[in-house]
């Protein structure tokens, strides 16, 4: 027999039809939860709150990580903060020419749980390049001064274990932790329902580095359908990709093409109120 089950928070709701349980288990820092569902496929749930769909993910995570790899353009060094999933990691391992990909998520029992699961997430672990680090990354970044090329932050939303991934003393850390041409991507929430968390987050970015921008991208199944990314850098404009996709890569991609890069950053006007763009 088939339920429901409910992400509420923020005064907002939705509900997903599921058919069957795979897992629900609790973690030292959280509530982890998969499902089938009728209609979209996988479901996975942290404390309550939809971190991807089967339907949909593609969108979110080759956006997350694709458009900050794109704006630098040859990253060789590249973290993952979060993530746990393997979504990101999954994306970032189709490219060839990175050396190192680190992954640093506090919480190993989502990792395990999605090797157990969610194969077709985690499969992006099984790249030898793939180092896996189960720490706080908030501390992780401070032990890495001028390493990496790119940084991504996949983090949960800023009431749970992500929360020290949003203040400014993190984007300083991520600033020391780049090399010359860095480039950082960090989940920067939803301007419709988070307005405050968008304009702080970003703030913290702008009072770190000297470019910074807010992409949005679609996601059907998070509450009001719509995410973001907030890409930032001291050296390069990041609107405009550094580099093309080749068509090989464009056969892969759903979601992510160079039309799609440029057009993210284009914002209604509420969004630049909000950000005072």
């Amino acid at each position: 027999m088939s339920f429901w089950v409910t992400e509420a928070a923020n005064g907002y709701g939705q509900t997903i039809e599921v058919t069957r349980e795979l897992c629900v288990r609790q973690s030292k820092f959280q509530k982890i939860e998969v499902y089938e569902t009728r209609k979209l496929g996988k479901l996975l749930m942290l404390d309550g709150i939809i971190q991807f769909t089967s339907f949909d993910e593609f969108a979110y995570q080759e956006m997350m990580a694709h458009l900050p790899y794109y704006a630098h353009g040859n990253p060789d060094k590249i973290l993952v903060i979060g993530g746990g999933d393997g979504g990101v990691l999954r994306e970032l391992a189709r490219h060839k020419e990175p050396t190192v990909l680190d992954l640093c998520d506090i919480d190993a029992e989502v990792i395990r749980t999605a090797k157990e699961f969610l194969p077709e997430m985690s499969c992006g672990f099984d790249d030898p390049r793939v180092t896996i680090y189960i720490e706080d990354g908030s501390k992780f970044i401070k032990s890495r001064p001028g390493y990496y090329d790119l940084i991504i932050v996949d983090s949960t939303d800023p009431g749970g274990p992500g929360a020290p991934l949003f203040g400014a003393e993190f984007y300083a850390d991520m600033k020391r932790a780049l090399r010359p041409g860095g480039v950082i991507g960090t989940q920067a929430e939803s301007p419709w329902l988070l307005p405050d968390v968008v304009k702080s987050l970003v703030d913290a970015a702008r009072s770190n580095f000297r470019y910074v921008d807010y992409a949005a991208i679609s996601v059907p199944t998070y509450p009001t359908g719509m995410i973001a990314c907030c890409v930032a850098s001291d050296d390069r404009i990041l609107t405009e990709p550094a580099v093309l996709p080749d068509e090989e890569m464009l056969e892969v991609f759903r979601y992510y093409n160079a039309e799609t890069h440029r057009a993210a950053f284009a914002k209604p006007q509420f969004v630049r109120q909000i950000l005072g763009f």
